[in-house]
């Protein structure tokens, strides 16, 4: 007879230990030790009751020459941007995670995908252990989906399983990771040990019958997946909604990839009919940009292949306590810092006695140091209160020297600028060098942050 007993398990690692501690010696976390029962088979029919509960799938070791090199095929979604972020589609037998904060979309946006696969023949199942076949049919009505896709309301992974062997569907979804359960298992659905063994039974599920399962995670309130970090580990694709519930645009990045990319992204709209694809994310993203007002700079990133103009806003006031106030969204606040004090020291603009905000309109995040003389001119134009000029795009890298540096991709970034009309472009002289120039565009190079905003006012 199987007894049970009490473990307690990191949710950031899965790391285990029989009694509870504050610092997890997995992973160093504190306070992510969670209790959990489960069911320890008698030592005399331990190795039988083990073989049954994982089959193993009877494959044969292979010489690496002699395995068939298939090409992989891949489905279409439907979504141009989510296929862009997925590398080109839906690979067969792919296990794909995806998480977001609650109400951002996640839902929507994969029963937007079952009905586009329906439409095109393909089968595709949508399993909730969340909501009740009746409220998703009524989502699927207010999204005007009107396809043959199958709906299943269960949480018991032994019947998804059985389910999923009956119908053989193309795709599934399943909603969410965290409120399916194993009956045979003792602890609570969205325990650690319940996540790693429902994934596992998903992933050699996919394996066996080839069919591609997108699985719904939760997030934590530091915006993580909740349950063990070895599920991300364990999934081929893991992608993130972001954005606030409170404006429109959703972006969408893949963090893990084995099929592509992971530097691409995707951008929607949320409106009453779903999530609806943005082609155009520069000329959104800059439609509302205030133009003739002081501490804004037109700047152009690369997200992935896509180059992508954002409006870098700053705001510089006067202090009145003894430090002075750094606020910073969208942007990474120690590097903020840095281009304040070269600033200061190479082109002698006081900021010592400035607070200094900096957003980064549409919920963009800058990663990449070739926004750096975007935020200097910025932040300069807000200080000396002078605009900078509707047609100028500012890019470019900014050391502690105070020297420019060289931008990749460039040309790429150019030809984006001009496409929107942007005429006067600021750029690394490195770059001006072996960039050619569009008609109508005037490429200007600049050494040294203090030569750029000379040239820029």
């Amino acid at each position: 007879m199987a007894k049970s007993r009490s473990v307690f398990a990191c949710t950031a690692c899965g790391y285990e230990t029989p009694r509870w501690v504050g610092k997890c010696p997995g992973c160093g976390a504190w306070n992510t030790l969670e209790e959990s029962v489960q069911a320890v088979a008698d030592k005399a029919g331990s190795g039988k009751i083990a073989a049954n509960q994982r089959p193993g799938t009877g494959a044969k070791p292979l010489p690496l020459k002699d395995i068939p090199e298939d090409i992989t095929l891949r489905t279409g979604t439907g979504i141009s941007e989510l296929d862009r972020v997925l590398g080109g589609g839906i690979v067969e037998g792919g296990l794909i995670l995806i998480g977001g904060d609650p109400g951002i979309g996640k839902s929507t946006l994969l029963l937007q995908v079952c009905d586009h696969l329906a439409k095109s023949g393909k089968r595709t199942l949508y399993i909730s252990g969340e909501e009740s076949a009746r409220q998703i049919k009524l989502r699927a009505n207010r999204l005007g989906i009107t396809s043959d896709l199958y709906v299943l309301a269960e949480n018991a992974l032994d019947a998804v399983e059985e389910k999923i062997r009956e119908l053989q569907p193309d795709t599934a979804v399943i909603d969410s990771i965290q409120t399916m359960y194993r009956p045979e298992m003792t602890s609570a659905p969205g325990s650690v040990s319940q996540i790693r063994e429902g994934t596992s039974l998903i992933m050699r599920l996919c394996k066996e019958t080839g069919t591609s399962v997108f699985l719904v995670g939760h997030v934590t309130k530091d915006g993580a997946i909740a349950g063990p970090r070895m599920l991300e580990h364990m999934v081929d694709v893991v992608l993130y909604f972001e954005g606030d519930r409170q404006q429109d645009y959703r972006l969408l990045r893949a963090v893990k990839n084995r099929f592509g990319s992971v530097n691409e992204l995707g951008v929607f709209r949320m409106t009453g009919q779903g999530m609806q694809v943005v082609d155009n994310p520069s000329e959104e993203l800059l439609s509302h940009r205030a133009k003739g007002a002081s501490g804004s700079t037109v700047f152009c990133g690369m997200e992935g292949s896509r180059p992508l103009l954002c409006d870098v806003q700053a705001l510089t006031s006067p202090t009145f306590y003894g430090t002075p106030r750094r606020s910073v969204n969208g942007a990474d606040s120690g590097r903020v810092a840095m281009l304040l004090a070269v600033l200061e020291k190479r082109a002698h603009m006081q900021t010592y006695n400035q607070d200094v905000y900096i957003n980064v309109a549409g919920g963009l995040e800058l990663s990449e140091p070739a926004a750096d003389l975007a935020l200097c001119a910025a932040v300069a134009s807000s200080l000396r209160d002078k605009a900078v000029g509707p047609e100028v795009a500012v890019m470019g890298e900014v050391g502690l020297a105070g020297e420019v540096r060289t931008v990749p991709q460039c040309e790429r970034r150019i030809t984006e600028c001009a496409q929107l009309g942007f005429t006067t472009i600021i750029v690394p002289r490195a770059c001006a060098k072996r960039t050619p120039v569009p008609e109508g565009v005037h490429v200007v190079g600049v050494d040294t942050v203090a030569q750029a905003l000379s040239v820029i006012f």
